[in-house]
């Protein structure tokens, strides 16, 4: 989806759909699957409970494109 954007430029939202589509399919996967919900809600308690302990937050990690 992200080469598709970069490479189309304004034209995105009508050249991409099938990608964005796809996109959207994979996310909702995700989101739907109970045992990856644990786990984020696992890691976000940890680091709350790390904040809290701490006062020091965490720096967020930064994703790389796949481009």
């Amino acid at each position: 989806f992200t080469k598709c954007c970069q490479e189309t430029g304004l034209l995105m939202v009508v050249k991409c759909r099938q990608e964005n589509t796809a996109l959207q399919d994979c996310l909702v996967g995700h989101y739907t699957d109970p045992s990856f919900y644990e786990e984020c809600k696992a890691e976000y308690l940890k680091q709350r409970e790390e904040y809290r302990a701490t006062g020091i937050k965490k720096k967020r990690q930064k994703f790389t494109s796949n481009v």
